[in-house]
């Protein structure tokens, strides 16, 4: 005799789980990244090294793209519209920290939710939501 549940999970409800699941661990490595690079060596002579953006905003897409196309896709939404209500491109260490920070950004969640799901309405209402660092909007 084995296991039937009560309702069979659908299609789309797996996608999202697993979307969800790719996002969560994704974040925990960024997370384990930062903790990992934060111990770094000093230079006598300069200094703490600063890890603060130590990889290209581009290889960090990249590698998101690589991982999670649909969380890779929601995040170049939420840096786009970022740029154009705050005059300012995120750094790296900006999004990581959007990323990894208590379970993510929920409006960075959102944007990557709505963009996996290709609903426009929803993406719309997330990007109103953007807030600036320093008040600007």
């Amino acid at each position: 005799m084995y296991y039937r549940p009560a309702r069979p999970m659908s299609i789309t409800r797996l996608v999202r789980f697993m979307l969800l699941v790719a996002i969560a661990v994704l974040a925990s490595l960024i997370a384990l990244g930062t903790v990992v690079t934060a111990r770094a060596q000093t230079s006598p002579a300069r200094g703490p090294v600063s890890t603060a953006n130590d990889m290209p905003l581009s290889d960090y897409l990249g590698l998101l793209q690589q991982l999670a196309p649909a969380a890779a896709d929601g995040t170049k939404v939420y840096l786009a519209a970022y740029r154009l209500q705050c005059g300012r491109t995120l750094s790296t260490g900006d999004l990581r920290q959007a990323m990894s920070k208590d379970g993510g950004d929920p409006v960075l969640m959102g944007l990557i939710r709505a963009t996996q799901e290709q609903n426009t309405a929803q993406r719309t209402e997330w990007v109103r939501q953007i807030r600036c660092a320093g008040g600007m909007r």
